[in-house]
This record gives structure tokens, sequence and C-alpha cells, in this order.
């Protein structure tokens, strides 16, 4: 089996007491790496890493011109190593290939070039006073930046949150989901290889509670932290986060509500809303989850849309051909096989599958107070229910903790602004999914976090806004 270490300090190195941790192949459902298993000491060493690079190393020094060429250089590198990194996710989570090769990748270089160039672009302020005083701002970088990120984009996922922090000078500490860690290690060596200095992207593996994730939040040498994943889990951080006054941002979980008017374009509202669903096995935050379709059209909308979730391919996620793969480990496919089996309503297609697949599957007749039709199920898995009005939809739209994402359906201008603005839900889809900027706000409301990622919002986070004020002396008669 292939082994990866930590990056630590620019080194790749194993932990300390050689404890290490096995990658599971979901679809084989056996190990294919071996990874190094760090704890509180290697979470320490890279924050000693980090730390020293910032403080006295050049990173933070250099202008931005000059960090945005390793950035690009390094994005480059991503591009030559594509298949290899896509391949690893696959393995790691279950992904199949052609969505890594086709999404994750290009998105992932994309960042790193979008955010080098934004730092180098962005503006800061000038403030007219009164005469013989200057004012202006500026944003310097905020430090140590701890990056906890999650299993379901594993490499994607990371570069929003190191590129960004990179690019306004920060260092970082990426601690990987421990289900997937090897893009982490491949990404920690191609940064060394890119020129970026050592210390100034560092990668510890591990688990979180007692372990090195937790001693990560709760180091008060670290100045910020980005944390993607599972709700209660950002509780977690957050505390430990407030014991030293240190900011952070959460990326948590969604619910999204996917309302198909009757004015919609059926075929259109088919085809992005199987993909609304069923993307990456339905393991995606912002999956619209919870379908409404105006009773009108719901029978033939259901024809089509049961029919479109049994043509999609699933199987082995490195054949190209795959379109839905496994779900990402044991622990998952146990979670989302509870919620079939406990589920009240009526099953139209779909059901668990061979090893950890979950088959496509469709849901009607659920109750609105239904543990599957409530909490994050996070998994091939979409409910149906009719509804006869904007105003009583919206109401259901919105009856949910959380409030990541929500999609809207129809050919009505009025509707799609007046909708929109009445969801509660940090991003609206109308008549698509998954169209992203990486300079509009990205984030959720409730219980799906805290702030925005994305351009002028990322640079918010990542740096410390500072005002300075001058005398500018009038010269003399």
């Amino acid at each position: 089996m292939d082994s990866f270490g930590h990056i630590i300090d620019g080194a790749e190195r194993e932990s300390a007491d050689g404890a290490s941790m096995s990658s599971i192949d979901p679809y084989l459902r056996e190990a294919w790496a071996e990874v190094a298993e760090g704890g509180t000491a290697e979470a320490a060493l890279a924050v000693t890493a980090a730390r020293r690079a910032f403080d006295e190393g050049p990173w933070p020094r250099m202008g931005f011109a000059e960090r945005g060429a390793a950035l690009h250089r390094l994005a480059g590198l991503i591009d030559e190593n594509a298949a290899e990194l896509a391949m690893a996710d696959t393995r790691d989570m279950g992904k199949p290939i052609t969505a890594a090769m086709t999404w994750d990748l290009p998105r992932t270089a994309q960042t790193f070039r979008f955010f080098a160039d934004h730092a180098r672009l962005a503006t800061a302020e000038t403030y007219p006073m009164d005469s013989g005083h200057h004012g202006y701002s500026r944003y310097e970088p905020a430090g140590v930046v701890a990056a906890i990120a999650p299993w379901n984009y594993p490499l994607m996922l990371e570069s929003s949150k190191v590129a960004p922090a990179l690019a306004w000078g920060n260092t970082v500490v990426l601690k990987p989901a421990e289900t997937t860690p090897v893009s982490a290690t491949m990404l920690g060596r191609l940064a060394l290889e890119a020129g970026i200095p050592p210390g100034v992207v560092n990668v510890v593996h591990g688990y979180g509670p007692m372990s090195a994730g937790a001693a990560l939040t709760e180091d008060p040498r670290v100045d910020r932290i980005s944390f993607t994943g599972e709700s209660t889990t950002g509780r977690v951080i957050t505390a430990a986060a407030a014991r030293n006054l240190t900011p952070v941002s959460l990326e948590l979980g969604g619910k999204g509500a996917n309302i198909v008017f009757a004015d919609a374009d059926l075929d259109a509202a088919v085809s992005w809303s199987i993909k609304g669903i069923y993307t990456n096995a339905g393991q995606v935050c912002l999956a619209g989850s919870r379908l409404y379709v105006e009773r009108p059209i719901l029978d033939d909308f259901l024809k089509r849309f049961v029919g479109a979730a049994e043509e999609l391919v699933t199987g082995d996620p490195k054949d190209p051909a795959t379109e839905l793969g496994p779900v990402a480990s044991a622990e998952h496919h146990r979670k989302v096989s509870r919620y079939l089996r406990e589920c009240p309503g009526t099953v139209l297609t779909g059901g668990g599958g061979e090893g950890w697949l979950i088959r496509p599957t469709v849901i009607a007749d659920v109750a609105a107070d239904a543990a599957i039709q409530r909490d994050e199920v996070f998994g091939p898995v979409v409910t149906v229910t009719p509804f006869d009005s904007e105003a009583e939809v919206v109401r259901a739209a919105n009856d949910t903790r959380y409030g990541l994402s929500a999609l809207l359906f129809t050919e009505n201008l009025s509707r799609a602004h007046r909708v929109a603005r009445r969801l509660r839900a940090g991003t609206i889809w109308v008549n698509c999914f998954l169209v992203r900027d990486l300079r509009a706000p990205f984030g959720g409301f409730a219980d799906s976090g805290w702030g925005r990622e994305g351009g002028e919002f990322s640079r918010e986070f990542y740096t410390e806004p500072k005002f300075v004020a001058m005398t500018v002396p009038e010269l003399p008669s």
C-alpha cells in the first residue's frame, strides 16, 4: 500500500509514536493506503511551524504578485497531477472519477488562481477627512489559520480554505477528514514543489475529539479557524475557540428545499433536480433533498423524475461511466440505511444496493415532522411533497433549522425574484444548481453556519482590517 505522512515545516514525516491509520476504498471496502495518524503532539508541531513561518518567515512579507506567482505555480501543478489527485479522492470516498476530473480538480486549480489574482487586484478604502489629515485602510494577514476540511469534496473544499488564507499572507495548518486524508498530503507536497516556503502549508492527519482536531481548535497560537462539516461538530469547535476568542468561520449542514412550480420548464426542472440530489451520491450539504412540486404537475414530474433516477449508472467509482458511487464509509452507510429503514413514507424507487451502494431513492407521503424530512440524511435520498400555493411552499421550505441553499424552478420572473427574496438560505439557485462564482458570498443561516466565504468575504475573515490616519501638514505660504 502507498504511505502518506504529515507535512510539517517543509518535510513529510510519520507520527512521533509511529501510529498510522488505513484509508478505506468504500467500493472495495478494503484498505488501499496507510496514513500517519497524528494527535496533539503533531498538531502542536504544525502550529509551531506555522507560527514561526508567519512571525519570522518571508511569506507574509512578500508582495501580492510574488505570493500570487507561487499560488499560480501550485495551480499548474494541480493541473499536471489532476489524474492522480482525482483518483486519490475517488479511492478515499467513492467519488466517481469522471466527476472528480471534470468538476473537483478544475475547480481546485481555479480556486488557487482566483484568490492569487483577487488578493493582488483587491482595493482598499480611502476616507475623506478634514484638511490636514488623510485616512486609509489596510488588510493585514491574520496569522496562523487552522483549516479543518470535510470528507465529501476533500481536495476541492480544502482549497477553498487554503487558497484565500495563503493569498492574503497567512500560514496554514490543514487537517483533512480522517476518512479522506490522501489528497491533502499530495497537496502539501505540491505546495513545497511550487516554492511555497516551509511551514507555510502544514498538513496534520488524525481524528477530532481529544486528538489533532481538538488540539488545533484549542491552541491559543491559532488566529483563525475555518471549519466545514456537521453542525454538532461546529458547536464544539465554536466553544473551544471561544476560550481564546479565536474567530471562527463555519460552513455546516443543510436540508435544502427544491421548489418546482407548475409553470417550470419540466425537462430542465427534472434534469437539474436529479443533479440537485444525486450529485456525489447526495453527499452534498447543498443538496435539494426536500422536493416540493406544485400539485397540477406532480404526476407528470414524478414519472419523469423517477425514470431519470432509475437510469443513473451506479457502481465502481473508478469506472468513467459511473454516475453514482457508494457512500463514503461504513459509518455513513449505517446512518443513511437507518433513515431508509425507519422512513414512514412510500418508497417510489431506490433503497440499498450491494456493499455501501445506495440506489437513487425517491420517497413520497412523508410527514413534515418525520426525521427523514427534517434531518440532514446526506445520501442519495429525496422526499417529495405536493403544494398548492406560493405562500404555502415558502412556509414549508423555511420550516427547517438549516438555511444553506434552495432551488426553485419557474418561468415567471416576478415569482423567481419574490420567492428568492423570501427563502431563508444563503444561496438560491433559480432554474439551475451548483452554479458558483468565487466572488459571491457563500454560507448559510441558522444551523448552516457562521460567516461567508468568497471574494471580499474571504478577505474579511483571513485579514485584520486596519485604519491608518495621517497628518499631512500644509506647506508654509
